[in-house]
C-alpha cells in the first residue's frame, strides 16, 4: 500500500485548516456583529459549498485557476506559475470548499460573546483590537476547536473538488479519496479497504471528539 496519498492528504488538510482559521476569523467576527442585508448576502455566498455539488464548484475553480483564468493570470504575474493541477491549486480550492465549516462555528462563537463584556472592556480603556484579543478570542476558544476539527476533517474527505482542480497525479495531487477511487477502478479491493477503513475510523474519532468537546464546553 502506497502511503504517499495519506501524507499528501494530511498536508493538504493541515495547510487548508491554518489558512482557513486566519481568513475566517475576521470574516466570522464581522458577520457576527449585526444582521444587515449585505451580511446576509455574504453569509449566503459563504454557505454555497454546503449545497453546491463539488463538481460544479470544482469546474468553476478550474476555469479560474487555469492559465487564462483570473486567478491563474494573477498567479503567473506574481511568479507562482500555473495553479491548476498543482498542490497550491488544491489548497485554494479546499479553502473555498471548506470555508463554511470554519466560518459558521466561529461566527456562532463570536455571536455568543456578550456586548456588555465588550462595552465593559471599552470603559476600561481597551481599544477594538484589545477587546477582540483579550475578550472575544478567549471566549470563542471552543468555537475554534470545532472550526479547526470540522475544517480539517472536511478537507480530508474531499473528492469532487480536488479531482476537478488537481486531477490525479501520484505524489502531487493524488489525495486519499482519489487513491480509493483508483484502487476500486483496478479492482484492488484490499487497498481500497485499508484506505476506506482509515477514513471511517478518522471520521468516527472526529465526531466523538466534537461531541466530547461540546459537552465540556457546556460545563465550562
Amino acid at each position: 500500500m502506497d502511503i504517499t496519498p495519506i501524507f499528501l492528504t494530511l498536508k493538504l488538510a493541515t495547510v487548508t485548516t491554518l489558512v482557513l482559521l486566519v481568513c475566517a476569523t475576521p470574516l466570522a467576527w464581522w458577520l457576527s456583529r449585526g444582521r444587515s442585508w449585505p451580511k446576509r448576502v455574504v453569509e449566503t455566498v459563504v454557505a454555497l459549498p454546503l449545497v453546491l455539488p463539488p463538481s460544479v464548484l470544482g469546474f468553476y475553480m478550474l476555469l479560474a485557476l487555469a492559465p487564462n483564468g483570473p486567478l491563474g493570470r494573477m498567479a503567473t504575474a506574481a511568479g507562482l506559475g500555473p495553479l491548476a493541477f498543482t498542490f497550491t491549486g488544491l489548497v485554494v480550492g479546499s479553502v473555498l470548499f471548506s470555508l463554511p465549516f470554519v466560518v459558521r462555528p466561529l461566527q456562532d462563537a463570536f455571536a455568543g460573546v456578550g456586548e456588555e463584556l465588550l462595552e465593559a472592556a471599552a470603559t476600561l480603556g481597551a481599544g477594538p483590537w484589545d477587546r477582540f484579543v483579550s475578550v472575544a478570542l478567549p471566549l470563542a476558544r471552543h468555537g475554534y476547536l470545532t472550526a479547526a476539527t470540522l475544517g480539517f476533517a472536511h478537507t480530508v474527505g474531499e473528492f469532487g473538488v480536488v479531482l476537478m482542480i488537481g486531477g490525479n497525479i501520484p505524489g502531487q495531487t493524488q489525495v486519499l479519496s482519489i487513491a480509493i477511487y483508483d484502487a476500486v477502478e483496478v479492482i484492488d479491493y484490499p487497498t481500497a479497504h485499508l484506505y476506506s477503513a482509515g477514513l471511517l475510523v478518522f471520521s468516527f474519532v472526529t465526531l466523538l471528539t466534537l461531541s466530547l468537546a461540546s459537552r465540556r464546553g457546556a460545563r465550562w
